[in-house]
């Protein structure tokens, strides 16, 4: 019986080593191994078997991390206080850095994001901000990239993804927009007057030189009132002083005729 119970305590030892020895790491993660506290290298992907007790490892993921950089308030450079959050995507580069060059490299990355987004927006005014916000995210993200490139993480983006106002500044700017739109349809219904202006302009000179031309234009515009079954018919001056010649000429003619 003892050497029984010594067999299953062997084996139970055995299957603890073996536990303690074979570790999984997944294609997306690496494993920085350490033997007796020094960093021996990477492994993985794949089956790592560990020499048990003596060495140790650590899982650092590849897979590119969202951050969401919380709301703050932050000054413009016009004095403009607003409240502005953000979003930020890295990921690892260098496993051995992540774990060997940083205690957290997760809230390391959060802090220097949110402290230089509130440098960095803090330069601009609040024209600018909502205008180039492109280039500001660009700003934003080489400034954390060459704080994170020591710890061994890539900043491959940061957006700007949203931007509160205070009420005041709302009001404010929607009277801004109200009035350019006015200023431009008041310019647009100056242009269409000068094109018009321009346009009876080359009209009247045409009419001028061609006397006949008004007179059908005139008779034209008799027959298209005449179509909407109007009981009152307009005639023109010009129209009235062309009967009047005519039946002048009608008068000397048969005076010709009877003399």
């Amino acid at each position: 019986m003892p050497l029984n119970n010594a067999m299953v305590l062997i084996i139970f030892l055995i299957l603890i080593l073996v536990s303690m020895s074979i570790r999984v790491v997944k294609e997306y993660d690496r494993g920085v191994i350490f033997f007796l506290g020094k960093v021996t290298g990477v492994r993985g992907p794949g089956l790592i078997i560990l020499i048990p007790v003596f060495e140790q490892m650590v899982k650092v993921t590849l897979r590119t991390i969202t951050m969401n950089i919380p709301s703050q308030k932050i000054i413009t450079r016009d004095n403009v206080s607003i409240d502005i959050a953000a979003v930020a995507y890295y990921k690892i580069i260098d496993p051995m850095k992540s774990v060997v060059a940083i205690e957290d490299i997760i809230s390391a990355v959060n802090q220097i994001s949110q402290t230089t987004v509130r440098n960095v927006v803090g330069q601009f005014s609040l024209d600018q901000l909502l205008s180039q916000t492109v280039d500001i995210n660009l700003q934003i993200r080489n400034v954390i990239d060459g704080h994170t490139e020591p710890w061994g993480a890539k900043v491959t983006a940061v957006e700007i993804k949203d931007i509160t106002l205070p009420d005041n500044m709302q009001r404010a700017m929607a009277k801004e927009a109200e009035a350019e739109r006015e200023r431009r349809a008041k310019i647009v219904a100056a242009e269409g007057e000068f094109q018009a202006a321009v346009k009876l302009g080359e009209a009247a000179d045409i009419i001028s030189a061609h006397p006949v031309a008004l007179q059908l234009r005139t008779l034209q515009t008799m027959a298209e009132i005449a179509t909407e079954k109007n009981s009152t018919i307009i005639f023109p001056a010009q129209f009235m002083t062309t009967v009047q010649e005519a039946i002048s000429t009608i008068r000397q003619d048969s005076g010709a005729g009877g003399s």
